[in-house]
């Protein structure tokens, strides 16, 4: 089944749209997030699990919908230079804010609680995993109550960054005012239950467990929500989470199946629940650590200061990785219709994508042979490369789940073929994704050589998503362990690209600066793409009012969430 055939399939399963109940009126919905959320606070973590949890509770100014377009959420309207929201010289975005808005606490939410929330986030020592959305900011400053501008400090003709999709929402200044810099981490009260503006407000949180939400009396859709009150469910793994929802109807939804296609297949042949799905930008990676992991470093691992990789710092090692990778195998065997083998760290839209990595598409043993014969790394009695007395063994760290153990397991024997040892190790994705500076086996602080996961941006537009790769946005001891350039990969070229990025206009100009820094990044060999995924979870067939975005929080449309009569 292909992928067109496939999203037809599933169009055809959806139910016809019913008559909705009154607000509260339809109970408890059950969603099963098996990674379960470690922090109802985006600003430190970033990572879907917890920005989904979050968005029932925080918002921001707008969002993108399915088809990745600007709607208002916060903001009365979508500036422009038509309606005089951009001025002429595209340093400056005026947001006007929707009159009336309480926060859950009662208080109104004014322009001061986003000003508060840009120094929240761009104060020193802080680790705020959103950092990089204001780069380029000079000022944030509130006019009036429901005025707020954002002032650049060259001209930006995308301005749509800050406090725009569900990884930056606007935080409430009396709650979060004594949490600024060092302290952002350590006030748990706050991290854990936020004052919002959203549908829901949190009535119990377990980290990594469930967190549980009833209706926010403040909301400002009186209409709405539809439910009374939501728990979201960690802990468990994808195959037992679409059970749930698929076999049994213990769960309402579950989220992010990445299972097998005949797997999945199976489940939804049972006719008890539907699949939830859309295509956007994710991408299955391999991301491989420049810095030594080694434990003996101590402070040190993983860090710059620690010192280079053993063995990923030499770009041929890293290539020879790459070209030994079968990826259309991996995507017809673990994807099938959900996925397709990529060469891109932007696969979508098709304006950003470029086509100057496709040759990734073949593996090529014999050229990657050779790229390590070259490096120095020559075949050892038991067909394990050594040089200078060290074996070429890499550990491999990835997150719990049937799909990525068997991808990880396809590629130990790609390695292999090409003389590489592999050790591989899981942890539950509650942890890998977890925000937690103290754990060890977080993505952030990446003790490993390798690791693998899947990212995605929010919206069409790339510059956000593709200043993940800046030098700034290195996860240290400095940052609290915040930030997004997991490799560790540096280059003022590529920062450069970043810059002139935000000052560029076309949608010529800023296509050739995404595929620019997408080949920079693909042929740098430290981000491997392996397969454009499609976004999966399930929802039992009397759930309605869900529409998935691949574009921002999965739980974007939360409130109009309903049971069928």
């Amino acid at each position: 089944m292909n992928k067109a055939i496939f999203l037809a399939a599933v169009a055809a399963a959806v139910l016809p749209f019913g008559a909705q109940a009154a607000p509260g009126t339809d109970g408890n919905l059950k969603i099963l997030y098996w990674q379960g959320a470690s922090t109802l606070n985006p600003y430190l973590s970033g990572i879907g699990k917890d920005v989904d949890a979050a968005a029932l509770v925080v918002e921001p100014l707008a969002r993108f919908d399915p088809k990745g377009n600007l709607i208002t959420l916060l903001s009365a309207e979508i500036p422009t230079k038509d309606n005089g929201g951009i001025s002429p010289d595209m340093t400056t975005i005026t947001w006007k804010l929707r009159s009336g808005v309480k926060w859950s606490d009662g208080s109104n939410m004014t322009a001061k609680d986003a000003v508060f929330t840009w120094k929240y986030c761009t104060a020193p020592g802080a680790g705020c995993a959103a950092s990089n959305t204001f780069d380029g900011v000079k000022s944030v400053v509130a006019k009036d109550d429901l005025t707020l501008e954002i002032n650049f400090a060259q001209s930006t003709p995308y301005p749509y960054i800050p406090f725009v999709s569900s990884t930056t929402p606007i935080l409430q200044e009396k709650q979060f005012k004594d949490c600024i810099g060092e302290k952002i981490a350590s006030c748990t009260a706050q991290n854990f239950a936020p004052v919002g503006t959203g549908p829901y407000v949190v009535k119990e949180f377990k980290p990594n467990d469930v967190a549980v939400f009833s209706m926010n009396p403040q909301f400002r859709d009186t209409d709405k929500p539809h439910f009374s009150s939501i728990s979201i469910k960690g802990g468990g793994d994808a195959m037992s989470a679409a059970r749930a929802v698929f076999n049994t109807g213990e769960a309402d939804y579950g989220w992010n199946l990445q299972l097998a296609p005949d797997v999945f297949e199976n489940l939804v042949s049972a006719g008890k629940a539907r699949p939830v799905t859309a295509f956007g930008s994710m991408v299955e990676y391999l991301f491989l650590n420049l810095t030594d992991p080694s434990a003996e470093l101590g402070d040190k691992r993983s860090t710059v200061e620690g010192g280079p990789n053993k063995f990923l710092s030499d770009i041929r090692v890293r290539k020879a990785l790459s070209l030994a990778i079968d990826r259309g195998e991996i995507s017809e065997v673990l994807y099938a219709d959900q996925g397709e083998p990529s060469c891109n760290v932007v696969p979508a839209p098709s304006q950003f994508v470029s086509k100057a990595n496709d040759s990734c598409l073949t593996p090529n043993v014999e050229q990657a042979k050779a790229l390590l014969d070259e490096a120095g790394w020559k075949p050892g009695a038991s067909g394990i490369r050594e040089k200078d007395g060290l074996k070429l063994k890499l550990s491999f760290l990835t997150s719990t789940s049937g799909v990525r153990q068997d991808t990880q397991a396809m590629l130990k024997q790609s390695w292999k073929a090409i003389g590489v040892d592999v050790d591989l190790r899981n942890v539950s994705g509650s942890v890998f994704f977890g925000g937690d500076a103290g754990n060890p086996d977080t993505r952030q602080k990446f003790y490993a050589d390798v690791e693998m996961y899947t990212d995605n941006s929010k919206g069409i537009d790339q510059e956000s998503y593709l200043s993940k790769w800046t030098c700034a946005a290195v996860p240290s001891p400095k940052t609290q362990w915040q930030g997004s350039n997991m490799p560790r990969y540096c280059s003022p070229d590529y920062d450069g690209l970043a810059k002139t990025f935000r000052q560029t206009g076309t949608i010529e100009g800023r296509g050739e600066l995404a595929r620019k820094m997408n080949d920079m990044l693909v042929q740098s060999y430290t981000v491997i793409p392996l397969v454009h995924r499609g976004n999966v979870s399930g929802a039992v067939m009397s759930l309605q009012g869900n529409t998935m975005n691949p574009w921002d929080s999965e739980l974007w449309d939360i409130a109009d969430w309903s049971r069928a009569k």
